[in-house]
């Protein structure tokens, strides 16, 4: 006879994992003009307001034209403003509704738990990284250089970003709380990191803290696989940015697995 609380599908639940990353992609894909079209057009007005309140009247940046220079730092700051947002509002809405039970209750593992909910952010993600490189290929010409790069920084961007959002819905017990840790950390860090200039231009002190920022590293990052320039090298970017990965999915299955927050 089977033992109650044994595992009978194996080390590890696969079906419940990708249950779970359906769910999650789910819940974005029915809203897709909410999330996938909306930050498009958001990204194509940035675009269009730099053009008309700059113009020709900003040289070249790094040796590239400024639109194409500021192309993919819009597309990243869109990207991890997506893959915050996946993870963290749809934690939270499940905590304030009372249906996390739903969530915590099947067999599912703190790994799987985060795997499922991380996939969904890395699908959103990459969703609109997709939607937002084809138009300004279409519109301002912008190629992919590397296009591996690209895709390393823009999964990486989305795991570090699905799991702040994770770390974000759980502490979070209102919309309040989860509204102040995206206005207050999550958008100031990804506008001071690069997307709309070199750091460069800045005074010494400002790049030290632009470089312990992992913001500026996916930034920097996905620009040199688009364009083929960089404010560092894109190696560097890879150990910080995954060493930052490990940091806060360490924390997420901590959390998870002791139900902090989570659990009465």
């Amino acid at each position: 006879m089977n033992q109650m609380g044994v595992r009978r599908f194996g080390r590890v639940n696969w079906l419940g994992t990708w249950t779970l990353v359906r769910r999650e992609i789910s819940r974005f894909m029915n809203v897709w003009s909410q999330t996938v079209m909306a930050p498009l057009i958001n990204a194509g007005l940035f675009l269009l307001i730099f053009t008309i309140a700059i113009g020709s009247q900003r040289g070249d940046v790094m040796g590239v034209p400024f639109m194409v220079f500021l192309a993919p730092g819009i597309l990243t700051m869109t990207v991890i403003q997506n893959a915050f947002a996946n993870t963290s509002s749809s934690l939270a809405s499940a905590k304030v509704q009372g249906n996390i039970v739903d969530t915590l209750m099947p067999p599912l593992s703190a790994g799987e738990l985060v795997t499922g909910y991380i996939g969904g952010a890395v699908a959103r993600g990459g969703l609109v990284a997709i939607v937002i490189a084809a138009g300004s290929a279409l519109f301002l010409g912008v190629g992919m250089q590397s296009p591996i790069w690209v895709v390393v920084f823009v999964v990486l961007g989305s795991v570090l970003m699905g799991g702040l959002g994770l770390i974000a819905g759980i502490f979070a017990n209102k919309f309040d709380q989860l509204s102040a840790i995206s206005n207050f950390l999550v958008t100031p860090l990804a506008f001071l990191s690069g997307t709309f200039y070199s750091i460069e231009a800045l005074p010494a002190f400002m790049q030290t803290l632009s470089h312990a920022n992992p913001f500026f590293y996916i930034i920097d990052g996905v620009r040199f696989g688009m364009i083929g320039v960089s404010d560092s090298s894109p190696w560097v970017g890879l150990v910080v940015v995954s060493a930052a990965c490990v940091v806060v999915l360490g924390i997420c299955l901590r959390w998870m697995h002791t139900g902090y927050r989570l659990k009465a």
